[in-house]
């Protein structure tokens, strides 16, 4: 059955049980993906997904909500019923309710529809990429993680007042993590990450460079001395700690007691004047961008910082409801819905004055440490505090010289570092979680292992 005919056997099955109240959102998908070792095949994958997700008010306006993968009409019946026992035990101290905007026009974006190429071109594509990988330098002798994937998929939402959306796209992705070692050394290792709405989007010899060049330039390696330091965040090291703080925009944490932020945080001043920051789904360069959230909500672009002051949070159907405003189209489905960032923009604003523009990480001269990705995020981040203490990849800078860190963290508080940003370069860098320039931020706390 397709997206129309599901709805409207949900609408029927509903009738047929005297449920008035009633939405579903669901998720059909074909996934398929690749994984080699030394150019035979370590894992193979094909899989068709469909999963659904009913929720029900009963009488009471109390809303309860179940998961099924059965679209049968037995199945559909089934679910909306369990749907409607588990709204006796609906949370009646926060209502959830349809989004306004579940009916409102949506934005789609223009993009060329891709075919599967199958199991057998992925294995072949990826053998031929780990072999060129490997032999790119003497010193990367393994690949121990790699895949390529692709997946078709469909998203829909409807309710029982009429709303309906449905979107069909396509995506891509090719991962190499190659692992380098030299006698006497410690194995050093590095990767990256390509999408694409289609395999055929995804620059292949690009990605194979991107991990050999990343990987290769870590094996001259030395200690860092315990300090602060002036520090580069790389684009995507700096969207990697702006997404684990996004507690800070989001109006659910606010609620539930665990975000930096307060219903009264607008126009608070977190940055310099110079920062912009924007959640911007529907960025022509996303390529995982969808056109409405989990309640049928459209997606649009939202501004989360200008020029240096929190301005808006991340709102759901009932988060927005609380705080006298709109929702933004950022929630899931759910009877306690979860609310997320989509694709964070990072931009330098015309309120620039304050910058060190001489701070440029393909020319300044003087001594600081390049971050160029942070990792063990579950473990370092303690969003509801504002702390953070990462381990990273990366390199000092010295005397007009790199070399790479062996082992160091990086350790702080989130407001300390948006107000201690002394440049913002101009060149902004997409990545696959959004896009952002090059962040300079001073007086960070660096340990490292001399």
């Amino acid at each position: 059955m397709n997206s129309k005919e599901i709805t409207t056997q949900i609408s029927e099955a509903a009738d047929s049980l005297n449920l008035k109240k009633w939405d579903y959102g669901a998720s059909f998908s074909n996934d398929y993906s690749v994984q080699v070792d030394k150019g035979e095949a370590k894992q193979l994958k094909a899989s068709q997904k469909q999963i659904l997700t009913i929720r029900v008010w009963n009488k009471s306006n109390l809303v309860g909500i179940t998961t099924t993968s059965d679209i049968s009409e037995s199945g559909i019946k089934k679910a909306l019923n369990q749907a409607n026992i588990a709204s006796d035990y609906g949370n009646k101290n926060e209502r959830t309710e349809f989004s306004p905007l579940a009916k409102d026009p949506i934005h789609v974006k223009d993009s060329k529809k891709r075919n599967p190429v199958g199991i057998k071109k992925l294995l072949m594509l990826l053998r031929e990429a780990e072999i060129k990988l490997l032999e790119s330098h003497e010193s990367i002798k393994s690949v121990p993680y790699n895949g390529l994937s692709e997946s078709f998929y469909e998203r829909v939402y409807a309710n029982s007042d009429g709303a309906f959306r449905s979107y069909t796209k396509s995506q891509a992705a090719l991962y190499l993590y190659a692992r380098a070692e030299e006698k006497n050394k410690k194995p050093r290792s590095s990767g990256s990450v390509k999408l694409g709405y289609g395999v055929e989007d995804i620059d292949i010899e690009s990605c194979i460079k991107d991990a050999s060049n990343k990987t290769i330039s870590h094996l001259n390696y030395s200690s860092i001395k315990t300090d602060k330091y002036l520090i580069c965040f790389s684009p995507e090291s700096f969207l990697t700690i702006i997404n684990a703080f996004s507690s800070m925009f989001n109006a659910r944490s606010i609620l539930d007691g665990v975000s930096l932020s307060n219903k009264n945080s607008i126009g608070e001043k977190l940055s310099t004047d110079a920062l912009n920051i924007y959640d911007d789904g529907l960025h022509e360069k996303n390529i995982s961008s969808l056109p409405f959230d989990g309640e049928g909500t459209p997606t649009k672009r939202l501004c989360l910082i200008n020029k240096g002051r929190l301005e808006n949070f991340i709102h759901s159907e009932s988060t927005a409801r609380i705080f006298k405003t709109s929702p933004t189209g950022h929630a899931g489905l759910g009877s306690k819905v979860s609310v997320s960032p989509d694709w964070i923009v990072v931009e330098k604003s015309e309120e620039n004055l304050d910058l060190k523009t001489s701070l440029d990480h393909s020319t300044y001269e003087g001594e600081f440490v390049y971050i160029e990705e942070l990792n063990a995020i579950h473990a370092g981040v303690r969003a509801s505090q504002g702390s953070f203490s990462l381990p990273f990849d990366g390199w000092l800078y010295k005397n007009g010289k790199k070399i790479s860190i062996e082992s160091a963290t990086v350790a702080g508080d989130i407001k300390y570092l948006l107000k201690n940003i002394v440049n913002i370069e101009s060149n902004q860098e997409v990545t696959t979680s959004g896009i952002s320039p090059h962040i300079w931020v001073d007086e960070l706390s660096i340990t490292g292992d001399a």
